[in-house]
C-alpha cells in the first residue's frame, strides 16, 4: 500500500485551540480541534477520504522547512473611491513553509494567506515573501487583520496517508489504446533487446531508480552522444520494474515507463488542435496507470508542434509537469540542454538532471569485453582479450570526439553477426572490419607498420602529375595523420589549393580522398560543393538546412561518413554568412546549429579550391614564368581570421607540354580500364604521334587540360567504340591507335 507524506502547518491560536493545514496543496485543506493530536486525526481521516475517491494529488513538497515572515501593513478603510489610512502600521508575522518539488524547482507557500509562489535562489526567498504577503494584506481593514493576528505557536508536522490503489492497478493492466500507437513500453523484453546492458554504471543507475522511484521526479540524463544515456534508464527501468508491488498479481507484467520521441507523438496529424488531442490522451492514459513518458530526444519536443519554441509540443506539456500531471524522463547532450534553455526558458528547471559522464580506460574495457563474451556465446565463436583492446584504441585513435561505448558497441555486434560459429574474433578481424567501416588503410590504422612519405608521394603523383609542392603538402598531412600528431579538435586537415583552373586540384582532392579513405569498399569518399551555388543572402540556410527543417544534403552525408574529404571548389565566390560558419568548422571541426545539434568534422579533410589571381596572368600558352603569386592573392581577398585557420596555402603551377603530355598518356592508359576494354581483355596501346596531337588539340591556356577529356571522347572514344562493334569476336589482344596520314585516329590490332 503506498504512503504519501504531506507537510502540514499547525497552529494554535490565543485561546489553545488548534488548526492544521495542509501545505503546498492547491486546495486550502484544513481541519479545527481543541488539541493537537485531534486536528492532526481530523486533517488525516479527510486525506485519506480524497485519496481513496481520488481527489487529492500526490504531495509535492520535498524538504520542508518552516520559517516566519515579518511584514508591515497599515489597515485602512475605503469608500467609493476614497481611502482612509489608519494612523499606525501593524507588523505581522507569517508563517511560511518553503521547500523542492520533485522537478527541481523551489517552492514556498504561506498557508494562512493562500500565498504559493516559486523562487529561485535561497537568497531572495525572504524578500519575495515580504513583497506576495504585503500584496495580500493591502487594503484590509483592521477587522479584517484581526483575524491574520500571529498563532501564540507554530510548527511543521507530517501527515501520512496510506492509499490503495486495487481499482487503479486493474486499468494498468489493460494496454493503453493511444500509447500503444505511439510508444512502447520500456520494460518489455522485446524492446529492452534493443539496447545493452548499462555495465559498470551501477551507481549512475541506482541514482536514476531513486529519482524515479523514491523522488517521483522528472529526470533529464545529460551526455554526449554515446555515452550511454539510453541504456542507462534503460537499466533504471529494468530494476524499478523488478521492484515486487503486492498491489500486482505476480504474472502481471508493469508497463509504466513508455518510449517515445516528438515526431512519433505527432505523426500522422494534419490538422489544428489534433496533436494536441493525441498528447492529452497520452496524458490521461499515463495517469491512469500511474505511468512516465520516456522520450528519446527532450530537444525534439521544442523543435516540433509549431511555428517555433513557444507553440511546440514542449511548451504545451509545461503545465502538466508543473501540476504534476505528467512525469517525464528523457535525454539530451549539453549542447541541447542549453539550447533548450534558450528556446523555452523555464523547461529545463522541471527536470532533475542527471549527467552521464564519458567511461573512463578500465571501465570502457570492461563494457567492451563483457558485451564480446555474451556474443559470443550466443554465436558460438570465440572471442579473444586482445579483440576488445583493439577496438578500444582504434575508436580512441580515430574518432576520440565520439561518446564511449556509442558506436563500439554497435561495431562489436556488426563484427560478431559477421562471424561464422566456431571462428575465432581476434585483433585481425577487428582491423578488417575497421577498414570497411572507415576506409582508412591499414598502414595507418597499424603501430607496428611504418609508412614512407616517398611512398605516399609516389601514390599521388601517380594522379597528379608534375605539382611536386602540392603533392608533397597532401603527404605531409597523411604523414602527420600516421604519427598521431594531428590536433584531435580541428579537422584532420585544411588545406587552400590555389592556381589557374584546369592544373590538378581538383585531382588532388579526389587522389587524397581515395589514398586516406578508400580502402573500405566505398570508393568515393570525396563531398563536393561548388560555392558559387552559395552566394546571397540565405546561402548559409541552403549549405546547412532551414532553421525548422531537416539538415541539408551536405551535412547528412557527412553525419553519415564522418571519414571524408570536403571539397569546397572556387571558395571564393561563396557568401559572407557561409564564411562566418566557415569559421567554426575549421577552428573546432564541429557545426552546431541554433538547436543544438553537432556534426563534426575532425575525421575529414577540408579542401578548398580558388582561381584568385587567374584572371590576371601575364602570358598566355604554357610555361610557369612570369605567373601571379596566387598565394598573395588570396591572402589579400580572404580576411585574416579565416585565412589564419588555414594549415596549408598550396600553389599549382601552370601545366609544361611535358606534363601536358603525360597527362593525354595517363588518361589514354586509364581507358582499358573500362568495361567494354577489361571485359575483352584488351588494352589500348596509343602512339607517341596520336599522343602530341591529342596533347595539343585538348589543351587550353586559360582552361588547362579540362578540355582534354572532352578531345578523347571525340576523337579516340567515338572512333575506337565504332572499331570495336564491327569485330565482336576480338578478345586479349592489343588495339594499337595512331594516326594516319591524313591525321584521323585509327585503330589496329
Amino acid at each position: 500500500m503506498p504512503t504519501h507524506r504531506h507537510p502540514a502547518l499547525l497552529c494554535r491560536d490565543a485561546a489553545g485551540l488548534w488548526t492544521a493545514v495542509v501545505a503546498g496543496a492547491d486546495e486550502p485543506h484544513a481541519a479545527f480541534a481543541a488539541t493537537r493530536a485531534e486536528a492532526v486525526s481530523q486533517l488525516r481521516e479527510y486525506l485519506q477520504w480524497l485519496a481513496k475517491e481520488g481527489f487529492l494529488p500526490d504531495p509535492d513538497f520535498d524538504e520542508p522547512q518552516l520559517m516566519t515572515v515579518r511584514v508591515e501593513v497599515r489597515p485602512e478603510y475605503r469608500d467609493e473611491k476614497k481611502v482612509f489610512p489608519c494612523d499606525q502600521e501593524l507588523t505581522l508575522r507569517v508563517p511560511c513553509i518553503h521547500g523542492r518539488q520533485d522537478g527541481g524547482m523551489f517552492v514556498a507557500t504561506m498557508p494562512l494567506l493562500g500565498v504559493r509562489f516559486y523562487f529561485h535562489e535561497a537568497a531572495t526567498l525572504r524578500d519575495l515573501a515580504r513583497r506576495y504577503a504585503t500584496q495580500k494584506l493591502e487594503g484590509l481593514t483592521p477587522a479584517d487583520l484581526a483575524r491574520l493576528l500571529p498563532p501564540a505557536r507554530t510548527e511543521l508536522a507530517e501527515i501520512v496517508v496510506r492509499v490503495k490503489v486495487k481499482e487503479r492497478k486493474a486499468v494498468s493492466e489493460a494496454l493503453p489504446a493511444t500509447l500503444q500507437k505511439v510508444a512502447e513500453p520500456l520494460g518489455d523484453r522485446a524492446v529492452r533487446k534493443q539496447f545493452s546492458r548499462a555495465w559498470e554504471r551501477d551507481a549512475l543507475v541506482a541514482e536514476v531508480v531513486h529519482k524515479l522511484k523514491r523522488e517521483q521526479a522528472n529526470v533529464l540524463l545529460v551526455g554526449e552522444g554515446g555515452v550511454g544515456k539510453t541504456t542507462v534508464l534503460a537499466d533504471a527501468v529494468r530494476a524499478i520494474e523488478s521492484i515486487p508491488d503486492p498491489e500486482r498479481p505476480p504474472s502481471a507484467t508493469p508497463r509504466l515507463f513508455w518510449q517515445t520521441s516528438a515526431g512519433r507523438l505527432i505523426a500522422g496529424m494534419r490538422y489544428l488542435g489534433q496533436w494536441e488531442e493525441r498528447v492529452e490522451e497520452v496524458i490521461g492514459e499515463l495517469q491512469t496507470i500511474g505511468g512516465v513518458l520516456c522520450v528519446e530526444r527532450l530537444l525534439g519536443l521544442v523543435r516540433l508542434g509549431g511555428f517555433d519554441a513557444s507553440d511546440s509540443i514542449a511548451a504545451f506539456l509545461i503545465p502538466f509537469l508543473q501540476r504534476r500531471e505528467l512525469r517525464m524522463a528523457a535525454e539530451a547532450t549539453p549542447a541541447e540542454l542549453e539550447a533548450c534553455r534558450r528556446l523555452l526558458p523555464g523547461l529545463a528547471e522541471l527536470f532533475q538532471i542527471v549527467h552521464v559522464p564519458p567511461l573512463g580506460r578500465p571501465e570502457a574495457l570492461g563494457v567492451l569485453q563483457r558485451l564480446a563474451t555474451g556474443l559470443a556465446q550466443n554465436t558460438r565463436t570465440t572471442a579473444t582479450p586482445a579483440a576488445a583492446d583493439r577496438v578500444y584504441r582504434l575508436f580512441r585513435r580515430f574518432l576520440p570526439y565520439q561518446g564511449f561505448p556509442g558506436r563500439a558497441v554497435s561495431f562489436v555486434r556488426q563484427l560478431f553477426e559477421k562471424a561464422a560459429p566456431g571462428s575465432t574474433v581476434g585483433p585481425e578481424e577487428v582491423l578488417t572490419q575497421f577498414v570497411k567501416q572507415t576506409g582508412l588503410p591499414e598502414p595507418l590504422l597499424r603501430d607496428d607498420l611504418t609508412l614512407d612519405r616517398s611512398d605516399v608521394m609516389a601514390e599521388l603523383q601517380r594522379e597528379v602529375i608534375d605539382q611536386s609542392a602540392a603533392t608533397e603538402a597532401a603527404a605531409d598531412l597523411v604523414m602527420t595523420f600516421k604519427a598521431g600528431l594531428n590536433d584531435p579538435l580541428r579537422p584532420l586537415g585544411v588545406m587552400l589549393f590555389c592556381g589557374p583552373t584546369g592544373v590538378g586540384k581538383t585531382a588532388l582532392a579526389k587522389a587524397l580522398s581515395r589514398y586516406l579513405f578508400g580502402h573500405g569498399g566505398e570508393e568515393n569518399r570525396l563531398i563536393r560543393l561548388d560555392m558559387s551555388e552559395y552566394a546571397g543572402f540565405d546561402a548559409a540556410q541552403r549549405l546547412l538546412g532551414p532553421p525548422h527543417g531537416e539538415p541539408s544534403d551536405f551535412v547528412r552525408r557527412v553525419r553519415q561518413q564522418p571519414f571524408c574529404v570536403v571539397l569546397l571548389d572556387e571558395i571564393e565566390k561563396a557568401g559572407p554568412d557561409v564564411f562566418d560558419v566557415l569559421l567554426g568548422v575549421l577552428d573546432e571541426g564541429r557545426l552546431t546549429d541554433r538547436f543544438g545539434r553537432v556534426t563534426t568534422f575532425r575525421s575529414a579533410v577540408i579542401v578548398m579550391t580558388s582561381n584568385l589571381g587567374a584572371e590576371r596572368q601575364r602570358s598566355l600558352g604554357f610555361g610557369r614564368e612570369h605567373g601571379p603569386r596566387y598565394s598573395d592573392e588570396a591572402r589579400a581577398f580572404f580576411r585574416p581570421e579565416f585565412f589564419n585557420r588555414l594549415d596549408a596555402v598550396v600553389t599549382f603551377d601552370a601545366l609544361a607540354p611535358s606534363t601536358v603530355r603525360d597527362i593525354t598518356r595517363k588518361e589514354l592508359t586509364e581507358l582499358s580500364r573500362r568495361e567494354g576494354l577489361a571485359r575483352a581483355n584488351l588494352t589500348l596501346d596509343p602512339s607517341p604521334e596520336l599522343v602530341e596531337y591529342l596533347a595539343r588539340e585538348g589543351f587550353d591556356a586559360r582552361y588547362g587540360a579540362r578540355p582534354l577529356q572532352r578531345t578523347i571522347e571525340r576523337l579516340v572514344i567515338a572512333p575506337l567504340a565504332r572499331w570495336l562493334l564491327e569485330r565482336p569476336e576480338l578478345r586479349a589482344a592489343t588495339v594499337k591507335a595512331g594516326l594516319d596520314v591524313d591525321g584521323k585516329v585509327v585503330m589496329s590490332a
